[in-house]
């Protein structure tokens, strides 16, 4: 597919990756459609007119596609003056359950909120259709924004797609702009736009982690991963085993409070507490757990899954915090497991090449045992009824236990010993979803071989297809690819503080979204994206 690229104005950048109209208006006076609406063209004075002969009308052009970030994807251009907030302008909703949308939006435009009362002109007016949703879609995101006679009317078969709608219209307006004329018809590429953060690693007070969910609320992201265990820390509050928990930590109130405002911003909160490995914190407080070879070496944050007590604590952890999040995902992690890093592990680890044995049978290996250890674990979460992802390293090829078929692969990396492929997950009729290392993971200090991403590198060359590396899978698979992950962790805490990590990550995040919520090649340039960010706020 071919992307239709936007027209750049004199005074605007339009950035819309294939919209279905796009003009550029230029009023008499060389405003354009993004600036306040023109004067009435008058006429040089005539003798011949008649001082009965009745007053010109306001002629207009046509609109410009809105300038946003992600970029809408259709717009319908018109003619009119467009829409502003302005004085006796109000919010108006056609359904209670959109309130809260419609009193966000009042206060951020500095309108007033009147509920179920008729629309005028100079309001906006929220509505859901649900007749109009998506059959064949898990979920439907999509909306219809609709500016005509000095009225916004945004409608969508979900709260979710009204919302989205809502942001749309607050980028149009910011900054003094003025909201098109003409009819808007939006929807993301990708089911799961997320942002992935590593507070295990390095503490993130609440505050911080709240004005990120306004960002990326803004933004259209969906989903906010908290990684919040790990071999340095575990950073929230416990009460089944409070002795794990670090002195720097998130009280479950501040992340009662923090899911609320996710809610509020349709954004699913999806939790990782990782295993087998990454549980350096557990074993600090339960040594007993640790991981040893032949030699006494412990392996490091990994537990010895020989030993049914490992089990029991983390199962007490995952249903104690399935009960404080209430989200449609999660993650149980499974990734670099040390004892799979060894070269031949039944000889290092012998206590688990026995007790791999001893449940699948004498061909079991090692990682036929870890294999268990995540069916266990995904085992634990289906009573809570959610959507379960993991490592793609902690799926392995061969063996005698199968990883369940419902866990969805969360494909990270191609660096690691037997890392498969991306086809392979795909071909088995995985879902997958993509947190590429080598675009997607802003790693603190830069560790190894890691680089910081560049928002221009992703939005000028990644896509939700580009998985592993820099090459695309096929697009046969592209309804399997449910969408992608930025991350940030934090190998190296002290390297940046959290308001460094906030200023660096502000145009990967920006670049991420818009190619989840289209895929294809953008229009405008980088430096062009770079300014309308700045535009857009």
């Amino acid at each position: 597919m071919i992307p239709r690229r936007p027209a750049l104005a004199a005074a605007a950048v339009a950035v819309a990756a294939g919209a279905v109209a796009l003009t550029v208006a230029v009023w008499p006076d060389g405003g354009t459609a993004g600036d306040a609406a023109p004067s009435a063209r008058t006429p040089a004075p005539s003798a011949s007119r008649s001082a009965a002969s009745p007053a010109p009308s306001k002629s207009y052009a046509l609109s410009e596609t809105p300038a946003t970030i992600p970029a809408v994807r259709e717009h319908e251009a018109a003619r009119g003056p467009g829409w502003k907030p302005g004085g006796g302008g109000r919010v108006v909703v056609g359904d209670g359950e959109l309130a809260d949308e419609g009193k966000l939006l009042a206060g951020e435009l500095k309108l007033k909120y009147a509920g179920d009362a008729d629309p005028r002109k100079g309001d906006v007016e929220l509505a859901l259709t649900p007749e109009e949703a998506d059959a064949s879609e898990g979920r439907d995101e999509s909306y219809t924004l609709s500016v005509k006679g000095q009225r916004v009317k945004i409608t969508a078969p979900e709260e979710a797609g009204v919302f989205y709608g809502t942001r749309t219209l607050k980028q149009e307006v910011h900054g003094g702009r003025t909201a098109p004329e003409g009819v808007v018809r939006d929807r993301p590429a990708k089911p799961q736009r997320g942002f992935m953060m590593d507070i295990a690693r390095k503490h993130f007070d609440a505050k911080w982690i709240e004005d990120r969910i306004r960002e990326i609320g803004d933004l259209k992201y969906n989903q906010l991963g908290l990684h919040f265990s790990d071999d340095q820390s575990f950073r929230i509050e416990s009460d089944s085993h409070p002795e794990v928990v670090s002195r720097d930590h998130l009280s479950k109130a501040e992340v009662r409070r923090i899911l609320k405002l996710a809610a509020s911003r349709h954004i699913t909160v999806v939790p990782e507490i990782d295993s087998p490995g990454h549980l350096g914190a557990v074993i600090a407080a339960h040594p007993s757990l640790q991981l040893r070879d032949t030699r006494g070496v412990a392996s490091r944050g990994a537990v010895d899954i020989s030993k049914p007590q490992a089990a029991e604590i983390v199962d007490d952890l995952l249903e104690e915090y399935a009960d404080l999040f209430p989200g449609r995902y999660w993650h149980l992690g499974a990734d670099e497991y040390q004892a799979l890093t060894v070269g031949n592990p039944e000889a290092s680890y012998p206590q688990l090449a026995a007790a791999a044995r001893e449940k699948y049978g004498s061909g079991a290996r090692v990682q036929d045992l870890a294999t268990g250890w995540l069916n266990d674990r995904a085992e634990t979460m289906r009573p809570y009824e959610r959507g379960l992802r993991a490592w793609n390293d902690g799926f392995f090829r061969g063996g005698v236990a199968k990883a369940d078929d419902d866990l969805d692969v969360a494909y990270w990396t191609g660096k690691e010993i037997g890392a498969r492929e991306p086809v392979e997950y795909l071909k088995e009729g995985r879902d997958l979803v993509n947190y590429n290392d080598e675009y997607l993971y802003y790693v603190l200090g830069q560790p190894n071989t890691f680089r910081y991403p560049t928002g221009q590198r992703i939005y000028e060359q990644w896509t939700p297809r580009v998985i592993r590396g820099t090459k695309p899978v096929s697009a046969e698979y592209d309804d399997q690819i449910l969408g992608g992950s930025f991350a940030v962790w934090c190998d190296i805490a002290d390297a940046q503080t959290q308001e460094q990590v906030a200023k660096r990550i502000r145009m990967p995040l920006r670049a991420t979204v818009q190619r989840l919520w289209d895929s294809r090649t953008p229009g405008p340039s980088w430096g062009n994206f770079v300014k309308l960010a700045d535009q857009v706020g």
